[in-house]
């Protein structure tokens, strides 16, 4: 079967060659442990259960996952040891399962979760996207997904070109966080403040790109209003090789970050989060070390 299961569309073959996304239909991760850097309502107390799939079909320049997405670092497992995985994660008390990079692998996501849930699995399950998804895929994942964790990388087409290769992004984005939204409703939160339904937009913001975020933030607050929660990230962490770029090859600063958050004040939102400086480290890198695999 070809696959053009995201709008790469690269019509390949995955289970003889590779894509865009550097992996072939087998799964492969490199960590599935329990994650305490997420959203204060996702990793909570006890932690998220992560699972880190490898490959990617983004491919951003400063990506700072790159030795997973860009390298396709980790161990191909079957479809039941995935399954295995989410109920073991369970069992360490994650408050939810959190599939890192998961777009690639969407139909078998959908499986492995369908049979973790026939084997007791309980706790929500959180889809962690870049958002270059198409709707279909989306659609795929209902009755699987419990909570959408997707970025809104770019708004201009120009900059999506220039870092992630994919001019048409802002177009996708768009579409796939609405068909999110449209799946699952507002957010809903346990009697614990952990969130069990809803989407979280992730908006990182880029060094000296501060008016990208701006309007980003200002059309999903537009469109949304408060059936969603924006996380304005400080976190751009500049690992990769970006002699190429170097206009991004420096930490954010806290005045370029504390403009983006002063505008979201401003336009009125107030369901939102907001990231401390110092997660702007390479030690908030998880290891990506076959922990849990």
């Amino acid at each position: 079967m070809l696959c053009n299961l995201c709008p790469r569309n690269c019509n390949i073959n995955r289970s003889t060659a590779v894509g865009y996304c550097k992996v072939t239909d087998k799964i492969k991760i490199s960590r599935a442990a329990l994650h305490f850097w997420e959203e204060p309502c996702i990793s909570a107390q006890n932690g998220s259960g992560t699972v880190f799939f490898s490959g990617c079909n983004m491919g951003c320049v400063y990506c700072q996952n790159n030795n997973i997405s860009h390298n396709a670092f980790g161990r191909e497992i079957t479809l039941e040891r995935l399954a295995e995985i989410f109920i073991e994660l369970q069992q360490k008390k994650a408050h939810n399962i959190n599939l890192v990079t998961p777009t690639h692998y969407a139909p078998q996501i959908v499986s492995a979760v369908k049979l973790a849930r026939e084997n007791g699995l309980k706790i929500p399950v959180v889809y962690n996207t870049s958002s270059y998804e198409k709707t279909e895929s989306i659609e795929m994942l209902k009755g699987a997904v419990d909570v959408y964790l997707p970025d809104f990388k770019y708004i201009s087409s120009a900059l999506a070109q220039k870092y992630s290769c994919c001019a048409d992004y802002p177009q996708v984005a768009k579409a796939a966080v609405d068909a999110m939204v449209k799946q699952t409703g507002p957010c809903v939160f346990d009697d614990n403040g952990v969130i069990t339904k809803g989407v979280i937009v992730r908006v990182l913001v880029l060094p000296g790109y501060t008016e990208e975020a701006k309007k980003i933030i200002k059309y999903l607050y537009s469109t949304y209003g408060d059936d969603i929660y924006i996380s304005i990230m400080s976190q751009y962490t500049p690992c990769t090789n970006l002699e190429k770029y170097p206009e991004i090859d420096r930490k954010l600063t806290q005045q370029e970050y504390d403009d983006v958050v002063d505008f979201a004040v401003e336009l009125g939102l107030e369901n939102g989060f907001l990231q401390e400086g110092e997660a702007a480290s390479e030690s908030f890198i998880p290891p990506f070390d076959l922990s849990g695999v």
